[in-house]
């Protein structure tokens, strides 16, 4: 595990990415993985290896979400193809756990 791989940085630069870029696949991160289906927007607020760090809004009121990763991300580059996958997976409904 490289805690190096995610500085404040490289976490920062994918949640703005994540925030601009794919609104909608951070909302359905929280909705599937977050297990708030009633959730109407969603941020991402921090990245490292071991998972992700959202905000929901449900009903008016903001929640923090904590979303594990099914590994420990070595890389930006691994977490680029986990968000990927895990965004693949969601939309297929195809969720185990």
């Amino acid at each position: 595990m490289s805690s190096a791989a995610f500085t404040p940085e490289i976490s920062d630069r994918i949640c703005q990415h994540m925030n601009r870029d794919h609104a909608e696949a951070v909302l359905l991160y929280a909705r599937t993985y977050g297990q708030l289906p009633e959730a109407h927007t969603a941020t991402m607020q921090a990245i490292d290896a071991e998972g992700m760090d959202l905000m929901a809004e449900v009903a008016g009121s903001h929640l923090p979400l904590r979303i594990l990763f099914d590994h420990v991300l070595v890389d930006a580059e691994d977490a680029h193809h986990t968000l990927i996958a895990m965004l693949k997976q969601a939309r297929q409904g195809s969720l185990q756990s």
